[in-house]
Formats: structure tokens, sequence, C-alpha cells
């Protein structure tokens, strides 16, 4: 049977900001109390009291991840550099049984420049190529008999390269997004290595992504 615990649990997991806060003591728990009253009541189909609701907000435990233990400042501390590429296209390509081959004659291409920013990422149903917009018309002429779903010019990577360790720490990822979220900055896509983390942005958003990218490291 539910409780209302389980329902403040539930509210608070699917709105980080609001679980950070409260891990943080940075917010008024009998305001929250009223103004989770009526969805937990709806949640529990009966008529709950602020009051048991502030005992749940206050008996509550956020995970790990959302406290700034030892092991995350010590990986946020140990980032490394930050890296923009500007002057890139995507391309969003529909699977196909030529994509692999059409695909290889870029990668011909990509080879002979080295200074070329590239990545390619197969999804079930489609793939996604993000190069240097110096050969967006290459790109178009040997993918002529592929279906686009999507092209979209004027965008920027920002990658910074992460430790060794990052893959053991839970919450890495929920930092940059998060500070990247309150700058307001609109990703166009998110891509990761096992040590490298990158986003892309448009360009009118660049100057925001670096400076809470710096923010996260700082």
């Amino acid at each position: 049977m539910k409780t209302v615990s389980n329902c403040v649990e539930d509210i608070l997991i699917s709105q980080p900001y609001l679980e950070e806060a409260l891990s943080r003591n940075i917010i008024n728990y009998s305001a929250l109390a009223v103004e989770l009253t009526e969805p937990i009541s709806n949640m529990l189909k009966k008529e709950v009291k602020s009051g048991a609701i502030m005992m749940a907000l206050r008996r509550y435990n956020p995970p790990p991840a959302l406290s700034n233990s030892i092991k995350m400042k010590r990986v946020i501390q140990n980032l490394g550099d930050i890296t923009v590429r500007s002057n890139l296209t995507d391309f969003t390509v529909k699977n196909s049984d030529t994509l692999i081959d059409n695909h290889a004659k870029v990668l011909e291409r990509i080879n002979k420049e080295s200074k070329l920013f590239y990545t390619f990422t197969r999804g079930i149903h489609e793939s996604n190529i993000i190069i240097s917009s110096s050969l967006k018309d290459f790109v178009l002429d040997h993918f002529k008999r592929e279906s686009f779903l999507a092209i979209q010019d004027g965008l920027t990577a920002i990658s910074i390269n992460l430790p060794e360790d990052n893959s053991k720490i839970a919450g890495l990822y929920y930092h940059f997004f998060k500070r990247l979220a309150w700058e307001g900055v609109v990703l166009y896509e998110v891509l990761s290595t096992t040590n490298e983390f990158t986003i892309l942005v448009e360009d009118d958003y660049v100057d925001k992504a670096f400076t809470a990218i710096k923010k996260v490291k700082s």
C-alpha cells in the first residue's frame, strides 16, 4: 500500500532540482508541504494533512550522488581541458542498406584531412553524422540517395576531457546538465566516449554553454 513517504519520494525523484534544494536545506519545508498537499492527496485518493507531508520531507534521504561527496569533488577538480570546435553541420539520416557503404566514402575523405571534426552515431532507426561544414556538399553528394531526416548548420561542439574513473561516479553528468539548464542552454546533441563528453549547441548558445561548463569545473 502506497504511503505519504512513497508519494513524496516519487515527486522528488521526478523533480531533481527540488530534490537537490531539499538535500541542501535551502527550501522551506512547511511551504513545500502545503504545495504538495493536493497532488499527494490525489495520488492516495484521500485527504492528507500538510503536517504528515512535512514529516515525510524531513525524513527523506536523497541519493548519495546528489551530495557533494569527496569522490565527486575529486573528479570535478580533475576535469580536463575544454575544447571548442565551430562551423559544424549535423546530418540525421534514415538507416538503409546502402548507408554504411556511402559512409565509407566519407571516411576516406576525412582520412585525408586530419583537422576535420567528425562523429558518427548509429541508432536503431537513424544515424547521425556531425562534420565540419566545409564537407557539407561532399556529404550531400555522396548521400544523395539516402533519406535525410534533418540537416542543421551553424553548430558548435564543446568537449571536455573526463578523468579515467568517471564511469564509476554516479551523477557526474547531472552536474553538467543542471548547470546548462540553469543557464538556459538548449542542447542540440549530446555525445560521449568513455573519457570525453561533448555537447553540440547552436552558435547563439556557445558563450553561455562554455561559461556553464567552466562553472562546473570551478
